[in-house]
């Protein structure tokens, strides 16, 4: 399956009433603009940002891949169907595009595994992957019969994090297991001291004529290989993130960049918020 580099991240949306409509209309929007990957989780909001998505989606249901995640604790026997459903009844729909463990809890993986492809088989969701997971837990997820069918991992990546660049990263492109990658834009910022403020960020934006997030957002999804989410709920935001779609870095941007914020000469442990 195809799907557009760029998606529509949800974290923290639908937890201020005061803002639903604003953030409802900002969520069409990029649906309209051709980010039609939307990613949610029972764990944002306790579920208002889910219900929200339901409102948002409702009538262009069929355009959009949903994605939702289930906390490690209901990711097992017994718990995990009553997630689902639950996350199911929120977004007003009859399946998920896509249904990930949120983080590595105390739940085996491969009994999630086990239980995500039962899901599968009832129809519930159409496939199934996990978030957060390094190098190691990704290897033992795959070593288990119904782990070898996991779709996805979905990890922070962004100009400013680029561990997964070492080790995990080219593992799961060589499996050809994809990458989606949330918080692209490093929660504007707060996650990287300086990231936007940057000289060589604010140069390549200047000589574009764009803003330096969509820089950042043009850069992690540079080599066709991962798939952004980042979060807008504004429709000026929604915009300038979907632009990003036409946003083509050049070879001595790419090497700026590289060189103002290089990767990890080795190993360190994945970022996680």
């Amino acid at each position: 399956m195809e799907l557009p580099a760029i998606g529509q991240g949800t974290w923290r949306i639908g937890d201020d009433p005061s803002r639903r409509k604003q953030e409802i209309a900002a969520i069409r929007l990029g649906i309209e603009l051709g980010m039609t990957v939307i990613d949610t989780a029972e764990m944002y909001g306790e579920g208002l940002s889910e219900s929200l998505i339901g409102e948002a989606v409702a009538g262009v249901r069929d355009k959009t891949f949903l994605v939702s995640k289930v906390y490690p604790h209901n990711a097992g026997r017994g718990r995990i169907t009553r997630s689902c459903e639950h996350s199911l009844r929120r977004l007003g729909t009859d399946r998920l595009d896509l249904y990930l463990l949120h983080w590595r809890g105390s739940i085996p993986l491969s009994e999630t595994a086990e239980e995500m492809e039962r899901l599968v088989e009832a129809g519930k969701i159409l496939r199934w992957g996990v978030s957060n997971l390094d190098t190691a837990d990704m290897k033992e997820l795959t070593g288990t019969a119904a782990g070898s069918r996991c779709a996805v991992n979905q990890v922070l990546y962004h100009l400013g994090s680029r561990g997964i660049e070492v080790d995990l990263l080219p593992w799961q492109l060589e499996r050809g297991i994809p990458v989606m990658a949330y918080s692209p834009l490093a929660q504007a910022g707060a996650l990287r001291k300086g990231l936007l403020t940057d000289g060589t960020v604010r140069e390549v934006a200047q000589k574009h004529g764009v803003q330096p997030l969509q820089v950042l957002l043009a850069w992690s999804v540079r080599s066709g290989s991962v798939l952004a989410l980042p979060k807008a709920s504004t429709a000026e935001h929604v915009k300038q993130n979907a632009a990003a779609f036409e946003l083509e870095l050049t070879e001595a941007d790419l090497k700026a960049l590289d060189a103002a914020f290089p990767r990890p000469a080795r190993k360190v442990p994945l970022d996680i918020i």
